[in-house]
């Protein structure tokens, strides 16, 4: 076994390969030796049956020439459960489970006891949402990350700072908004999410949006938009554009698809195109007063 780093020069390599592979924080105070987890447990054997309660045929030893009595009975190993692959089984308990929502707070509380999407299992919180229930106007991003999930808050870390001053801009708050994610628990390594785990989420962030009925629809970001407006193109050519979101109730919500505050962070020549999309937001609603 390798042993352990103890040069700075070890220690340096060894916390850059950790933050390479998406591990940036510490879960527990010691470490774990998960290969000591992994090492094979002892081989369980089925207690011998008393003599009144033993109803098997006896073995043909005599035909092979040895002795019943020291012919071992054979070993029983114990199968431990695993978790079960998310399937389109989960994906309809996902279904049934949002649509018996009648209340934000029965659709926490259903959210929180559904297991059927596996990065609740690497997740330290459930980020659920943030800002007035009341609102009209729904800010919906793809999935936290890490600040996010530290916090159990949608949009916390830097680029939660550039909504708040995006919202400031146009005379809101989030006193004044609603924000949740299409996504609640964090992909570990803040990695995208795959099709499938998007779509066992879906359900949720559908029924999340039909509780608040907001005025107006905000997507934050092409996975937001490509999610809730059932399209394949790209937020370059979405954003700016009103589309239109429909909840199962037949309700049409006008959506504006807009930039990423992490994509603008990253590029911060295209903020001015972020704010003509929320100055057509302030404009729709004043039209809609």
């Amino acid at each position: 076994m390798t042993a352990a780093p103890n040069s700075p020069t070890e220690i340096a390599d060894i916390l850059a390969f950790y933050a390479s592979a998406g591990v940036d924080e510490a879960l527990e105070d010691a470490p774990v030796n998960r290969f000591a987890e992994a090492a094979p447990r002892p081989v369980e054997r089925a207690p011998a049956p008393s003599p009144r309660e033993d109803k098997t045929p006896e073995r043909p030893a005599a035909s092979s020439g040895l002795d019943a009595s020291k012919v071992p009975d054979a070993p029983v190993r114990t199968v431990s459960a695993t978790a079960a692959v998310p399937d389109e089984a989960q994906a309809a308990l996902a279904r049934q489970m949002a649509t018996s929502a009648s209340t934000l707070e029965e659709l926490r509380q259903h959210m929180a006891a559904f297991d059927g999407c596996n990065l609740k299992a690497t997740a330290k919180s459930l980020v659920f949402a943030d800002g007035n229930p009341e609102a009209a106007v729904m800010l919906v991003g793809e999935a936290p990350g890490r600040d996010e999930d530290i916090e159990g808050l949608p949009f916390v870390g830097r680029s939660g700072r550039l909504l708040d001053r995006m919202l400031a801009a146009i005379g809101l708050d989030r006193s004044s908004v609603y924000i949740a994610n299409v996504i609640p628990w964090r992909p570990p390594g803040n990695r995208t999410p795959t099709p499938h785990e998007t779509e066992i989420c879906r359900p949720f962030i559908e029924r999340q949006i039909e509780l608040i009925n907001p005025k107006v629809l905000v997507n934050l970001g092409g996975p937001s938009a490509k999610t809730l407006l059932n399209t394949s193109e790209g937020i370059l050519r979405l954003r700016g554009n009103w589309r239109a979101h429909t909840t199962a109730s037949g309700i049409v919500i006008p959506a504006m698809p807009t930039l990423h505050p992490a994509y603008l962070l990253r590029t911060p020549a295209h903020k001015k195109l972020a704010w003509r999309d929320f100055l057509e937001v302030k404009a729709k609603l004043k039209a809609l007063g």
